[in-house]
């Protein structure tokens, strides 16, 4: 197809959708973090960059042009969770995702499987619940077996059966343990006292603790889900893949649990 004295072919017209389709997604994977100024500011150093060069300013082009020689080795390093968070997000958009493998690999069924046991369900809504009453502060990071290993490197190991009174020993004021997430994965509670990263996501109010900014954070980097229960407030808050939900009420606890741990047991 020629439009003037231009000759555009499909592959062109290609190649323009996939480059808007990626700079799509890196929006919308930075947007209101401070990532997305750091890439702004790249932008800005590669576009003087090239009006350097047109303008035949060789000295300072040749010093600007050394650092981009090694811009995607840096690229990686400032935005490594960014990174792996935009991988994760592809593997989600997979078109197979919803071809249940499971069925087809038996072992992939136990490596994907949380939680199948509703008295486990039971166990952590009851925790949840008193939780609420006391206004305990509590961080319940839901993991399958592939993505637990994440926390090896913090915490306290327990591989404990998960109860309430457990979940309660662990949160109680009193406990070394209360401040940090305890890690539930399988029917056990894995380790506890792990700290989470903290998500920079400016869209976060700032009426926010740290409790939840940890609970998005670390959902931003892996494919958990993540429970918080305010000390201020005794609120259930709910974070999956970067976005969190306030308020939640006892009901939707128990209707989500439904979701994340029974289904993921298919």
């Amino acid at each position: 197809m020629e439009i003037g004295f231009l000759n555009i072919r499909l592959t062109d017209v290609i190649d323009i959708l996939l480059v808007a389709l990626i700079l799509y997604y890196v929006y919308k994977l930075l947007r209101g973090s401070l990532a997305f100024n750091i890439f702004i500011g790249l932008l800005v150093f590669y576009a003087v960059t090239q009006i350097t060069r047109l303008l035949g300013m060789t000295l300072v082009n040749g010093i600007l042009s050394q650092f981009l020689n090694v811009g995607v080795l840096a690229l990686l390093i400032v935005f490594q969770p960014e990174v792996r968070r935009f991988l994760l997000q592809l593997g989600r958009g997979n078109p197979f995702k919803n071809v249940n493998f499971g069925k087809l690999f038996s072992w992939r069924r136990k490596n994907v499987a949380l939680i199948a046991d509703p008295q486990i369900k039971d166990a952590l809504v009851g925790a949840i619940n008193k939780f609420t009453e006391d206004r305990t502060g509590a961080l319940i990071v839901l993991a399958d077996s592939r993505e637990k290993t994440f926390f090896d490197d913090t915490g306290v190991s327990l591989d404990a059966n998960i109860s309430i009174k457990l979940l309660q020993s662990i949160f109680d004021k009193t406990s070394p343990l209360h401040d940090g997430a305890a890690i539930v994965s399988g029917n056990k509670i894995t380790r506890a006292g792990c700290i989470l990263p903290v998500s920079e996501n400016s869209d976060i109010p700032s009426t926010v603790g740290l409790r939840h900014r940890a609970a998005v954070g670390i959902t931003e980097q892996i494919d958990v889900k993540v429970i918080t229960v305010s000390e201020e407030t005794g609120k259930i808050s709910y974070a999956k893949e970067g976005k969190l939900t306030y308020q939640l009420q006892r009901k939707a606890l128990s209707s989500i649990l439904d979701v994340v741990l029974v289904d993921k047991a298919k």
